[in-house]
């Protein structure tokens, strides 16, 4: 059985879809993260990496909606959210990875400034900041991210760990 713990902690992590505040999680959402990693990475909308993070935000956005949207109503409550996160997501981590990765890696490609395919621990504080995270909390997860300590996060780090912040108990 799931504890209420568990479940209040999945509540709690509902605001980082959240992003307008507005009580409930829709595609906006996932195209204002986008548009905010955008702005903050000085990257066109237009250009290729721009695009294909729109592109991820609504593979993540079609996602999410398929696992939590239990009315149909193109938006995610916080009951939908922590249902499906709970009964759905934690049950299958490796399903809420594949649903985030194409918007994770197209953000890791935005904020890959040298293109090696990965970015700074620097640049990812940034892209958490941009999604609303605090700053300090944005630096911490950052750094820990790094964790063979070569300043670089890759998809490889965190792909896991986004799916394991979302559906493991703290």
């Amino acid at each position: 059985m799931v504890s209420s713990e568990n479940e209040r902690r999945i509540a709690a992590r509902f605001a980082t879809f959240d992003q307008d505040g507005n009580g409930y999680i829709d595609r906006e959402d996932f195209s204002g993260a986008a548009k905010a990693l955008l702005a903050e990475f000085d990257v066109a909308a237009r250009s290729d990496k721009g695009q294909a993070l729109y592109g991820g935000a609504e593979a993540f956005w079609q996602g999410m909606a398929g696992i939590a949207d239990r009315d149909g109503d193109q938006r995610i409550t916080r009951e939908e959210f922590v249902t499906g996160a709970v009964k759905r997501l934690r049950d299958n981590p490796d399903r809420f990875a594949e649903i985030a990765r194409p918007f994770l890696h197209a953000a890791i490609d935005v904020a890959d400034t040298d293109g090696d395919g990965s970015a700074t621990v620097e640049d990812t504080a940034r892209v958490l900041i941009a999604l609303g995270a605090p700053e300090d909390v944005a630096r911490a997860a950052a750094a820990a991210l790094d964790g063979d300590g070569d300043g670089k996060v890759g998809e490889a780090e965190i792909v896991p760990a986004f799916a394991r912040y979302f559906t493991v108990p703290e």
